[in-house]
């Protein structure tokens, strides 16, 4: 096998595979590597996510997310479509529980139809009943074009089409890159399986883009933190509880979701995620540590900073985290005939955060150049639901 290709990306996670796909298409003729450390495609965040395609209705006007949450959704189940993956545009209601959260659901509402998105409406309580017997709200928001789809499905056909259009193109996996070492008209990047060549290389690396971006000596002002997510999901005698996705209006200091409820596409009921800070970036179980990861973490100002600002909101979940009783009790705010005999523990997920120096949460995508590669240093959710669109902003910076 040739270690020169004319485009390297690093990371098989859906926005990297989206990218090589993208590029694919734009020069069919060109070679593209896709270096994966893992064994398998969607390990980590693709594949631990809710699996919602979001409507970009909670993002703020003009940002990224709000821009490639829309293009990218509209691309993506055109794909689907296309590629016969199974998803479904099933629709969700964000519902409010108290009064004091009724701004909170305006600003949400005012921020959908200021970002275009189509549809949505409010819920009186009768109206919220009708779509969810079993949830509780003083009123709504009706949005029907959230869906649900298996992302590492949509993964796996990136990397088909890419190399159905390219036989040159590969996805090398198991392979982990140890080196970067950028030149003037060439990138090496010296992996566990011998050094590959490009002259451009694109980094989509979620939980490790710091340190990739390290290796490529770029210098950040900000921190990977991860936040571990537990999910529990509904027992089959009480799935029936549920219809299709259900929303609590969020904390806007925070740029998670909160615990909701969430239609699987292939069967069953999640409930969750929490978020709690974690010890290890890619430690899925509640008691993962790892000494590099803790240590970096907690020896980064802006960690500290950021549970200055927000202590009293971390031990609550991690309370949470460690309480079947307060997680179904978070959940009982809109369903209160949930019991904790109706859920079981389920899977978890650790979300890559960067976090600047003062410890604020970046909230938005960020991209950067460096000697002609392509770091994206943040992706956060709705990342997959934007990967498309996320994919056509890098290609435009490869091009530039």
């Amino acid at each position: 096998m040739s270690n020169k290709a004319d485009f390297i990306v690093v990371g098989a996670g859906i926005v990297g595979l989206a990218t090589a796909y993208k590029l694919q298409l734009k020069f069919p003729n060109k070679s593209i590597f896709i270096l994966e450390k893992e064994s398998e495609i969607g390990l980590h965040q693709t594949g631990r996510n809710s699996g919602v395609m979001h409507s970009g209705i909670y993002y703020k006007p003009g940002s990224y997310k709000a821009k490639n949450c829309k293009v990218g959704s509209a691309q993506l189940i055109k794909f689907a479509i296309e590629n016969n993956i199974k998803h479904d545009v099933c629709g969700k209601v964000i519902v409010a529980a108290s009064k004091a959260e009724l701004p909170v659901l305006e600003d949400i509402y005012n921020r959908g139809i200021q970002n275009g998105t189509e549809g949505i409406c409010y819920l009186t309580s009768d109206e919220i009943k009708q779509k969810e017997p079993f949830i509780e709200g003083i009123k709504g928001i009706w949005v029907p074009t959230a869906g649900i789809i298996d992302y590492v499905a949509v993964s796996k056909a990136f990397v088909k089409v890419i190399t159905t259009i390219n036989p040159q193109s590969k996805l090398i996996k198991s392979c982990e890159v140890i080196d970067v070492i950028a030149e003037i008209d060439s990138t090496t990047l010296k992996t566990n399986q011998g050094n590959f060549i490009s002259e451009k290389v694109i980094f989509c690396t979620g939980l490790q883009s710091d340190r990739i971006a390290a290796k490529d000596q770029l210098k950040l002002d900000l921190h990977i933190v991860g936040f571990r997510g537990d999910y529990f999901e509904l027992k089959p005698e009480a799935e029936h509880k549920i219809n299709n996705l259900i929303y609590p209006v969020p904390d806007p200091k925070f740029p998670f979701l909160g615990v909701h409820f969430t239609r699987m596409i292939h069967g069953g009921i999640e409930c969750g995620p929490n978020a709690v800070f974690t010890f290890k970036r890619e430690g899925y179980k509640r008691t993962s540590f790892n000494f590099r990861d803790t240590f970096e973490a907690l020896t980064f100002k802006g960690t500290w900073k950021l549970f200055g600002k927000h202590w009293r909101k971390g031990i609550d979940e991690y309370k949470r985290a460690f309480s079947k009783r307060l997680f179904v009790r978070a959940l009982q705010r809109m369903m209160p005939t949930i019991t904790e005999n109706d859920v079981r523990s389920a899977r978890a997920g650790v979300r890559a955060q960067a976090i600047d120096f003062e410890g604020n949460m970046i909230d938005d995508f960020k991209i950067m150049k460096h000697k002609g590669n392509i770091h994206v240093l943040n992706a956060p959710s709705p990342a997959a639901t934007s990967c498309l669109a996320i994919a056509d902003e890098i290609v435009s910076v490869v091009l530039n």
